[in-house]
């Protein structure tokens, strides 16, 4: 018997020198947990039995996963999450029928359909929450895949714009109209300065959203002398590449909108919202039509050239700036146009016995009736641990203990292996005693 219970112990070390290097292997591994082997002797006794029985060897009782926590890695990418304390993430996964599953590696990105994935492309659950970032609902039920949404609110095109501007009194007339008569007007240049004054720019938008540079050029057309004690102004205006006109009725050639002060400087035409001609410059997904107000606030008057308002009642939809996770677990998401949108609460998932769930592989687990169900809450609610955004939590694996119990185990192994060469020397020398 003595070879078969020396066989149990090798058996036993071979075991733990498995489980010993399979911890070893995985110091590398993002939210891995380190494994112990529990062993138990065998005993052969009958109810009549004095007790004072030999053993007979070893047998392997578990592999117990062990949850401490492991250390952290900082990381600069708000996806990869870690947990201080208790709890793991609860992910779903697609391939699998939508087996629910549960880690500690938060190392998540984005598919290209913007939802939340680990590198098994399980789905990482969320639980539902208000504009205010409350969760509306809970239970594993209630849970639901992370999706970042790429842009935030609908475009609306451009329909007015509002311009104001405090014109120079004394502006001069552009170099080049000194070739000006009425049958011979002056060729307007936007990109000669010589044949415009002044000029101011914004930007517009389209029904989908694009921009577009739209720019004024101010152009003086004529000063008070004699009987004549009005000015006079063209205000140009280019959206893209394209000049828009003025006058619906003639969008080509585009006939500039004409400005007129009186002496005291006051605008007195256009007296109200201009409508101008549809136009579809390049870029442009859909024709522009709007109208320029000058409103009451522009005017002419000793000094210089202040542009004072460009503005227009166009959006575009926001795009996705920044993804951030609180230590509440809350993901949320903010845009350009300003958007902040709460996208739902990261669950935490605990169990009566961790040492119970079923392992997957990836350093994720399952249920099992030893583990229990799920518990399902916040993170830094009832016991779960926080949530740290921009890192990773590594293994619980201490490489110089791993070490020393690699040791235990190889000398376990050696002395094993030594009981049965003894044996079988006790043996040998009782098959060759002679009578």
């Amino acid at each position: 018997m003595s070879f078969y219970t020396s066989l149990s112990g090798l058996k036993g070390a071979q075991t733990e020198l498995a489980v010993v290097s399979n911890n070893i292997a995985n110091v590398g591994t993002v939210g891995f947990k380190k494994s112990r082997t529990e062993f138990g002797d065998l005993m052969s006794a009958s109810p009549m039995s004095s007790g004072n029985v030999a053993g007979q060897g070893t047998r392997l009782k578990s592999i117990t996963q062990q949850f401490g926590q492991g250390g952290f890695q900082a990381s600069e990418r708000a996806l990869d999450i870690a947990i201080s304390g208790e709890g793991f993430f609860m992910t779903r996964g697609e391939l699998t029928g939508g087996r629910m599953s549960f880690t500690r590696n938060g190392a998540f990105g984005v598919d290209p359909e913007r939802y939340v994935r680990d590198s098994r492309g399980a789905y990482l659950q969320v639980l539902p929450v208000d504009s205010e970032g409350n969760v509306t609902a809970t239970g594993i039920s209630a849970t639901r895949n992370l999706q970042i949404p790429q842009t935030s609110g609908a475009s609306i095109a451009t329909s007015a714009i509002d311009v104001s501007v405090t014109l120079p009194q004394n502006a001069d007339l552009p170099a080049n109209r000194a070739v000006y008569n009425a049958a011979n007007p002056y060729a307007f240049d936007r990109t000669d300065p010589n044949s415009y004054n002044y000029s101011t720019a914004a930007t517009v938008y389209d029904a989908a959203g694009n921009a577009l540079a739209a720019t004024v050029y101010y152009v003086r057309t004529g000063a008070p002398g004699g009987a004549v004690t009005d000015s006079t102004w063209e205000a140009r205006l280019f959206v893209g590449n394209q000049e828009v006109s003025s006058n619906p009725a003639q969008p080509s050639p585009a006939v500039p909108l004409q400005l007129t002060f009186d002496a005291a400087g006051t605008l007195t035409a256009p007296s109200g919202p201009t409508t101008f001609a549809s136009a579809q410059p390049s870029g442009a997904a859909q024709p522009l039509n709007f109208t320029v107000d000058f409103g009451t606030a522009t005017t002419q008057a000793g000094g210089p050239f202040v542009p004072t308002a460009f503005d227009q009642n166009g959006v575009a939809a926001g795009k996705l700036d920044n993804v951030s996770v609180g230590s509440d677990g809350l993901v949320t998401a903010t845009f350009s146009n300003g958007d902040t949108i709460p996208l739902g609460k990261v669950v935490m998932a605990a169990f009566s016995n961790p040492s119970g769930l079923r392992q997957f592989g990836d350093a994720s687990w399952g249920i099992t009736g030893k583990s229990g169900d799920a518990q399902i809450g916040e993170a830094g609610k009832d016991g779960f641990g926080v949530v740290q955004s921009g890192a990773l939590e590594q293994a619980n694996v201490d490489i110089t203990e791993e070490l020393v119990q690699l040791i235990a185990a190889q000398r376990n192994f050696q002395a094993n292996a030594k009981a049965i060469e003894t044996a079988n020397t006790m043996t040998q020398a009782i098959v060759n005693i002679r009578t």
